[in-house]
């Protein structure tokens, strides 16, 4: 353990100067193995993204609100991944376990940022979805690129400002112990269970962040689905019902795993101090599963993407 000398004075808020991340509990020997399946869900994140981004760019046919949407969603995404992977890759593949603590407080911010945005994101694309399935005469002059503009720099600001108290109040803790952490990342939790004063205000205030933002956009996303669904119920074409009902049964399975991983997480995180393994393992796949699965469902079923991508390979294929 290291420890800061303290001046008289206590002008240093911590005794302990960094962290050592041990990776998953209770499997330390062997943990290196999971390196690989890690590494390969990791530049699969970032090569569907990126090539969602490169399709959206080049074709003008994909230059509406809904892809517009997708691409956001590709920088949210491989933003979350990016801000866990290459430190979790790093501790298995060069024993790189140390974390200094304003490295982990930032990690812990833009963890709590990029999850933000992702649910936000999910919000803009079930308000999409609602407007063109249940208003589609309305849907131009509802849903325009000055709308996707704003309402993106609203999430960002939102979530950018809304989770800065869980970081500095984790800073404010009192560090005077232990610094392993049990753990693959610098949770808020996870890291707040080592301090040695009261973490109450910690666990409550990111209870209340998570209820007053996600809980909300979770809420307005499930109203959305429900408006989509009674619409869908409604049509008179089995076709167009049953297209509608696959795309949104699909984009659910999705939303609901999110929002179900982060009650897991803060629930176990709450009853038990100590980590296990299982809470742990899902704190990393969460983000880094959504991030890899968002491009194949929310954009390479659609028929325009695939078009899309058929038209940029037959055009690269054609210069060669």
């Amino acid at each position: 353990m290291v420890l800061q000398k303290l001046s008289s004075s206590n002008s240093s808020k911590f005794q302990v100067s960094e962290f050592i991340l041990m990776g998953f509990p209770s499997i330390h020997s062997w943990q290196h193995w999971l390196s690989l399946p890690l590494a390969l869900l990791y530049m699969s994140t970032l090569g569907a993204n990126i090539l969602i981004l490169i399709l959206i760019c080049q074709d003008r046919a994909l230059q509406q609100p809904m892809f517009h949407f997708l691409g956001v969603l590709s920088v949210v995404d491989m933003g979350l991944a990016t801000t866990i992977m290459p430190k979790i890759l790093a501790i298995f593949w060069f024993d790189a376990k140390i974390i200094s603590l304003p490295q982990c407080f930032a990690q812990i911010y833009a963890i709590h940022c990029f999850v933000g945005m992702e649910s936000g994101i999910f919000l803009c694309m079930a308000f999409d979805r609602y407007v063109a399935i249940c208003h589609p005469l309305r849907y131009p002059s509802i849903v325009t690129n000055a709308l996707i503009l704003k309402v993106t720099l609203f999430m960002v600001l939102r979530n950018g400002l809304f989770v800065i108290p869980v970081p500095v109040l984790a800073a404010q803790r009192h560090y005077c112990s232990r610094n392993e952490i049990d753990h693959c990342l610098c949770s808020n939790l996870g890291v707040t269970s080592l301090a040695c004063d009261d973490r109450r205000p910690n666990s409550i205030c990111q209870l209340v962040l998570a209820w007053l933002g996600m809980g909300s956009d979770l809420g307005l996303i499930l109203l959305s689905y429900t408006l989509i669904l009674r619409s869908v119920l409604q049509l008179n074409s089995p076709e167009a019902a049953s297209k509608a009902l696959s795309t949104c049964s699909s984009h659910l399975i999705l939303i609901l795993f999110f929002y179900t991983v982060i009650v897991v997480i803060s629930v176990t995180h709450l009853a038990d101090t100590q980590a296990a393994l299982i809470p742990v393992l899902l704190n990393v796949l969460h983000n880094i599963i959504p991030p890899a699965l968002n491009p194949i469902v929310y954009a390479l079923r659609t028929k325009e993407l695939r078009a899309g991508f058929q038209k940029v390979f037959s055009l690269n294929l054609g210069k060669k």
